[in-house]
């Protein structure tokens, strides 16, 4: 996959793409991540990017053409047309359906929007999507655009060192994860549920999966329709929980 990143900042991805999983995914090649910096794309003495609304209103707003020379020229990078992506509150939310879709494209162009947004003839035509990772606003798309490339990138083949973790992420079946513990077995008091330490791995999946249930169910209820979760298995999941409460 490649990923091209159009900002103002391309020093704000320096950390961002030095370490961890990232570095690792570049380094072996899994990922091409690749910084332009929109400010080479104007044609003036000053490079500006950014001009006042028609109109009036606050603030300055980004100008199409920059955009639509810097868009083109990452086109030409690879081979691969780009699905061109513009990082903006007004967007559809990010959600884990959304990164896996994405991770199967072949070439991402990402658009770090700044100042009050950008010129609506850039949004009507440069772009394919709008996304947004949640109802706030930030100073700029580029740590929107780091959530991104982090969420796709440990998607891919071979990005992490166990094939399988994908699989068992919080959201990745649509339900929040189940707890996890790990050494020592009692720490200050509390310990590791039996069933863990059972080694009966059928009894350990069921577990899970109820206890996934209803963390959803209290923390993110509005998750459990879209995740196909049947009403037997939620009330399961309840009748299981009554039951364990009354053990104790």
């Amino acid at each position: 996959m490649k990923i091209s990143v159009l900002t103002l900042f391309p020093g704000m991805f320096t950390g961002p793409l030095t370490e961890s999983i990232l570095k690792r995914a570049v380094e072996s090649g899994i990922v091409t991540i690749a910084l332009s910096n929109i400010r080479d794309f104007t044609h003036d003495k000053h490079n500006v990017v950014d001009d006042t609304p028609y109109g009036g209103g606050p603030g300055m707003l980004m100008k199409p053409a920059p955009l639509a020379e810097a868009i083109e020229v990452a086109n030409r990078t690879a081979k691969d047309k780009a699905r061109v992506i513009h990082l903006s509150p007004q967007g559809r939310v990010l959600t884990q359906g959304l990164v896996k879709e994405l991770a199967r494209e072949k070439h991402l162009i990402l658009v770090c929007g700044h100042y009050e947004g950008v010129d609506e003839r850039a949004a009507a035509t440069l772009f394919d999507d709008e996304v947004s990772i949640g109802d706030y606003v930030l100073t700029g798309g580029e740590p929107a655009a780091w959530v991104l490339i982090d969420a796709v990138v440990r998607l891919l083949p071979g990005a992490l060192g166990d094939p399988g973790s994908p699989a068992h992420d919080t959201f990745s079946d649509g339900l929040i994860q189940y707890p996890q513990y790990t050494r020592p077995p009692n720490f200050n008091g509390m310990p590791v549920p039996d069933v863990l330490l059972s080694g009966d791995h059928r009894a350990i999946a069921k577990w899970r999966r109820r206890q996934s249930i209803l963390r959803t169910l209290t923390r993110r209820p509005d998750l459990l329709e879209g995740a196909g979760i049947s009403p037997e298995e939620v009330a399961d999941a309840l009748r299981w929980a009554s039951e364990q409460k009354s053990d104790t």
